[in-house]
């Protein structure tokens, strides 16, 4: 019997399409992350004295065993998340860089709310995810955001099981099933599909195709998401 309500339980809940922010909603074109890079470096030659080419790699050994340089930082460091985030990602010249795509904003307004919820998933701080999305002018077709929290004593970030966990207690989804979700990340992606959601890995036109792919669905443009998941769309093409 229980088996039975946990079923109907799954069949009843709306999904939830989860949405990564950068290089996802915008396009990895805009080179923001070349910028952010260049920020954290410094970050870590000013705050642990090392030099250009130390500080470089140990970023990019943060992020391959964390999935994001500041858990390492904070982990072995004890520096501070939120002054790190005032100096790195809030730091970027993002209304300079980044503008708003009336396709992509139309692509969003036209998925089916009463089908499924639109969430926002980040490993950024909220101001920062909050900024890319108003520039970007499509805050207001998303009900929420999971964001990496830099306040709290303990932070996790994509890939952990923690923080997945967190994106769907959030957004009120109970079901792996009922979870679909778009990222740039071929470690996000492949964490999320693992653990059973839909999952779409975005590349732009210019990267590899990655061997073994991170999930089911590979896609070079957002415009994909209308083909592979037509349910949640009120038409089938764009207009």
């Amino acid at each position: 019997m229980g088996e039975q309500n946990q079923v109907g339980a799954e069949q009843d809940e709306k999904p939830v399409f989860f949405f990564d922010i950068d290089n996802c909603l915008y396009p990895k074109s805009a080179n923001i992350h070349p910028l952010m890079s260049d920020l954290i470096d410094k970050y870590f030659e000013t705050h642990l004295s090392l030099s250009q080419q130390d500080a470089n790699a140990l970023h990019l050994k943060y992020y391959r065993d964390y999935g994001l340089a500041i858990e390492g930082l904070v982990k072995h460091h004890k520096v501070d998340a939120l002054d790190y985030n005032r100096k790195v990602d809030d730091a970027l010249p993002l209304e300079d860089v980044i503008r708003p795509d009336p396709e992509v904003r139309q692509l969003l307004a036209d998925i089916d709310k009463s089908k499924i919820r639109m969430w926002l998933f980040t490993n950024a701080y909220i101001t920062h995810g909050k900024r890319v999305v108003k520039i970007l002018e499509i805050d207001d077709l998303f009900e929420g955001i999971t964001y990496c929290d830099y306040g709290s004593d303990k932070f996790y970030c994509k890939p952990r099981p923690e923080m997945f966990d967190k994106a769907m207690q959030e957004a009120g989804a109970r079901s792996n099933k009922n979870c679909y979700f778009v990222d740039d990340s071929y470690i996000n992606t492949e964490a999320a599909y693992a653990r059973g959601w839909n999952t779409a890995h975005l590349l732009a036109p210019s990267d590899d195709e990655p061997s073994p792919p991170a999930c089911q669905h590979v896609i070079r443009s957002l415009h994909e998401l209308r083909e592979l998941f037509p349910q949640f769309f009120k038409s089938t093409a764009s207009t």
